[in-house]
């Protein structure tokens, strides 16, 4: 009986703020259904009128979404694969005992405590401005003509901005995997003759398993809404080589002043954002269940 009334008063006092995060989602995600189905823009209030599907057809048909998809995969998926690389190799250097560790991990982390736009505007221009830039410098130091990154690969310049930015998280939760190995386990592979590739790829990879599951699902929630970079850096252009689906749907807003289409394009970005997060988490279990 005395568990009952514990129960009931959990759930009582945890009520307010479940209503209260219900609210915050379900009201925002409701009204941008209803706005979803009008023809809205901001340059001519008053004249909202139904439309029906029309804005999920005018943008599931507009060539610029299939590119924004396109990049979308192709940002996240670069990023992933070379911060969890990165990541895995950077946890192997810092769990040596080499001089002046702590600073080292502090210097290796601090990136992600940057501010995205701050980030994006030191590498656009102090390091990849064509003409002030330290990679122009270096470039003409070595004899080089210097590149315009953000013009001719802007994609792959902003990847390298995400990515540098999310190197330190994914090198901190590998390395909190890696310290949790036992030496004894690392002993007695070096006494069976296992050498260093061998250590890594049968005994070090499957236990940081987990932990690289993990890195995944979180970077990739954060990934699919990249947004700062690109409006600092490159605008989505040249053109819409890199405009992601985030980047696409504020243009149709607030560059466009089309509430009803950016409103389609946003639950379209829902919706996808949620298949891929499904898919990861049954992967993840998985792997923990394993």
């Amino acid at each position: 009986m005395a568990t009952t009334h514990t129960k009931n008063a959990a759930r009582l006092m945890m009520a307010p703020s479940v209503i209260l995060l219900l609210a915050w989602m379900i009201i925002p995600l409701s009204m941008t259904i209803y706005f979803s189905f009008l023809r809205y823009n901001l340059l001519m209030p008053g004249t909202e009128s139904f439309a029906g599907f029309m804005n999920y057809r005018f943008f599931l048909t507009d060539p610029a979404f299939f590119q924004a998809i396109g990049n979308t995969l192709m940002l996240v998926g670069g990023v992933l694969f070379a911060t969890v690389v990165g990541g895995i190799a950077l946890a192997l250097l810092l769990d040596q005992p080499i001089f002046g560790q702590g600073i080292v991990r502090i210097l290796v982390i601090a990136p992600f405590f940057v501010m995205p736009t701050v980030s994006a505007l030191v590498w656009k221009n102090m390091l990849m401005n064509p003409v002030n830039g330290l990679f122009a410098s270096l470039a003409r130091f070595l004899g080089i003509q210097p590149i315009d990154f953000l013009s001719s690969i802007p994609l792959t310049s902003i990847g390298l901005i995400v990515t540098w930015q999310w190197l330190p998280f994914a090198t901190l939760i590998l390395l909190t995997a890696l310290q949790s190995l036992s030496e004894e386990q690392k002993e007695a592979s070096e006494m069976d003759g296992a050498n260093a590739w061998n250590r890594l790829i049968y005994i070090i990879l499957p236990h940081m398993a987990r932990a690289i599951t993990v890195v995944v699902l979180i970077e990739t929630i954060f990934l699919l809404s990249i947004f700062a970079e690109i409006l600092v850096t490159t605008n989505g252009g040249p053109g819409t080589e890199s405009t992601n689906l985030t980047y696409l749907v504020y243009m149709q807003a607030l560059l466009q002043f089309d509430v009803g289409g950016a409103s389609a394009g946003g639950i379209i970005a829902v919706i996808l954002a949620n298949i891929v997060a499904i898919f990861l988490v049954r992967m993840i279990g998985k792997n923990l269940e394993d």
